[in-house]
């Protein structure tokens, strides 16, 4: 068996929050529901292709999980999806429709969708970067061995434990893992 020294790195992204912008409710992030509601955050399609013209693989990896709960169809996760998979310079969408009490791996703060996305593309994780807005994002980067970015909005609820960075967008996590910044 030989070893592939030429891994690819990534930068897994949290949906919701970092791509585009959540809908905060009493200061709780709730996902859009639907394409209308769906606006990209300022900066994201810069910041992303500076990420992809560097050779990171942009992998979104987001819980859905309204879909389980009934509240939120699965079509219309997918359009959005769909539309962001192909507006922006993503190589892929990674969803969990679980809910917490599934046992499901790949739900965050679980590393499944990251450690099964570098057994697909052959990525390092410990070359590579989580950026999420929320704890469950930070401990899955963390758990999989990936350097985090925590966009704070501070939402009115548990914060992650010691991030490696904080930062106010993915423009400004772009910024430091392309060292712009």
């Amino acid at each position: 068996m030989q070893l592939n020294t030429l891994m690819r790195r990534a930068v897994f992204l949290d949906r919701d929050g970092v791509i585009n912008r959540a809908i905060v409710r009493d200061g709780l992030p709730f996902p859009p529901s639907n394409l209308d509601e769906l606006e990209i955050l300022p900066g994201v399609p810069e910041a992303l292709q500076k990420l992809h013209d560097g050779n990171y693989l942009l992998i979104v990896v987001t819980n859905q999980p309204d879909v389980a709960r009934g509240i939120a169809n699965k079509e219309d996760v997918e359009k959005m999806n769909d539309h962001l998979a192909s507006t922006l310079p993503l190589d892929e969408i990674k969803t969990c429709y679980h809910d917490s009490g599934d046992s499901c791996l790949c739900r965050k703060p679980l590393p499944g969708s990251l450690i099964e996305a570098a057994h697909e593309h052959d990525i390092d994780l410990s070359k590579s970067f989580m950026v999420g807005d929320r704890w469950r994002d930070i401990e899955a980067g963390q758990t999989a061995g990936c350097k985090t970015f925590f966009i704070n909005y501070h939402y009115a609820e548990r914060q992650p434990d010691t991030p490696d960075f904080i930062v106010s967008s993915l423009l400004e996590a772009q910024q430091i893992i392309t060292g712009e910044f």
